[in-house]
C-alpha cells in the first residue's frame, strides 16, 4: 500500500475502458484512483466535477485526472488501457509512477504485455469483456457488462497475491474480476472474436452481427476463427469457452455493435491490426501454423490506412 492503508491505482488512457475501470474502483473505500489522459476536456471535467458513470449504472466519484503522466505519484498498481499504438510512449510516461507497480494491460490484442514488462517491474495479462463509450468530457455510458480475467504475465509476473488482490478490489467496485494461474485462454478467446469480425466490419462497414449473420461473411469468419484455434492448439493454449459461441452471441445481443476498428476506419485512423490478426500471424508463424486469412486481413486493413495517406 502506498500510506495511511490507501491502496493507489493509475489508470493510463482514459477512454471509455479505462474510465469504467478507474470509476469502479474509485468507489471501494481506501481505494485512490489517478487517471491520465491526453484529452485535456475530459480530464478537467473530471478532476472538476467528478466522473459520471451512466447507462447501466449510474453514481459520480472522484478521480484525481492528469493529462501529463508526470504528474502522477508512485502507485501500487497500474492500468493500461490505451490504444495498442500508444503503449510504449504511454508508459514510458508513466516509469516513475510504475516503478514498483503491479500493472495489467486491459487492452485489444497481443503484445502489450510485452511492451509493459520494458517499464513495469511486474505485468499482469488481463482480458475483459466491459464495453461503453464516453458520450460527453467527463461522462462516460456503461453499455455492456463482462467479467474481467487477469493472470500472470509469465515472463516477468506479478505475484498471485497482486491478482487476486486487484481482482477483489474491482469486483468490490462492481466489475467482477476472476485471478487465475493462466490467463492466456480468456486473452485468446477475446483476441480471435475481435480478429475474425473486427476487420470485416471495418471493411465492410457493417456491424458484428451483420457481418456475422451474413452468409458470404460468416463463412471469412468461421475461417479466421479456424486458423487462430490451430495456433491455439500448436501453442498450447486452451480457450475458455468456444469461439464460434461468442459469434452467435454477438448476433443475439449486439446486432448493430460498431467495433472500434470499425471506428477507426470511419474516423481515418491507424487501426490495431497489427496486434489482433497481426499477432495471431506472428504466433502462427513461431509455431509452424499457417494463417493465411489473417495474412490477407493484415494487407488489406493495411492498405485501407495507406489510401488515406495518398
Amino acid at each position: 500500500m502506498s500510506g495511511n492503508g490507501v491502496t493507489r491505482v493509475a489508470v493510463i488512457g482514459c477512454g471509455a475502458i479505462g474510465s469504467l475501470y478507474a470509476a469502479h474502483l474509485a468507489r471501494v473505500p481506501g481505494v485512490e484512483v489517478w487517471a491520465v489522459d491526453p484529452w485535456a476536456g475530459h480530464m478537467a471535467a473530471i478532476e472538476d466535477s467528478g466522473l459520471r458513470i451512466s447507462g447501466l449504472a449510474d453514481f459520480t466519484v472522484k478521480v484525481h485526472a492528469r493529462t501529463e503522466a508526470a504528474d502522477l505519484p508512485a502507485c501500487d498498481f497500474g492500468i493500461v488501457a490505451t490504444k495498442s499504438l500508444q503503449t510504449r510512449p504511454a508508459v514510458l510516461a508513466a516509469r516513475a509512477a510504475l516503478s514498483n507497480a503491479a500493472v495489467v494491460s486491459v487492452q485489444n490484442g497481443l503484445g502489450n504485455e510485452e511492451v509493459v514488462a520494458e517499464v513495469a517491474p511486474r505485468v499482469i495479462r488481463g482480458s475483459i469483456l466491459t464495453a461503453g463509450a464516453v458520450i460527453a468530457p467527463g461522462v462516460v455510458r456503461y453499455d455492456a457488462p463482462g467479467d474481467s480475467w487477469f493472470g500472470p504475465f509469465e515472463p516477468s509476473p506479478a505475484t498471485m497475491d497482486e491478482i487476486a488482490e486487484l481482482a477483489r478490489l474491482l469486483t468490490l467496485g462492481g466489475l467482477r474480476t476472476h485471478a487465475l494461474a493462466d490467463a492466456r485462454g480468456p486473452q485468446w478467446n477475446k483476441v480471435i472474436f475481435n480478429a475474425a469480425t473486427s476487420p470485416l466490419a471495418a471493411l465492410t462497414g457493417l456491424s458484428v452481427g451483420r457481418v456475422c449473420a451474413d452468409a458470404g461473411l460468416r463463412k471469412l469468419v468461421d475461417g479466421l476463427i479456424r486458423e487462430a484455434v490451430a495456433v491455439c492448439e500448436r501453442s498450447g493454449i486452451v480457450l475458455a469457452l468456444s469461439p464460434h459461441e461468442a459469434v452467435d452471441e454477438a448476433i443475439a445481443q449486439a446486432f448493430d455493435h460498431k467495433p472500434s476498428m470499425l471506428q477507426d476506419v470511419q474516423a481515418r485512423r491507424p487501426t490495431e491490426i497489427d496486434v489482433l490478426n497481426g499477432g495471431i500471424a506472428v504466433e502462427g508463424r513461431r509455431t509452424g501454423v499457417p494463417t493465411p486469412m489473417h495474412d490477407c486481413m493484415v494487407a488489406l486493413l493495411k492498405g485501407l490506412e495507406e489510401s488515406w495517406l495518398s
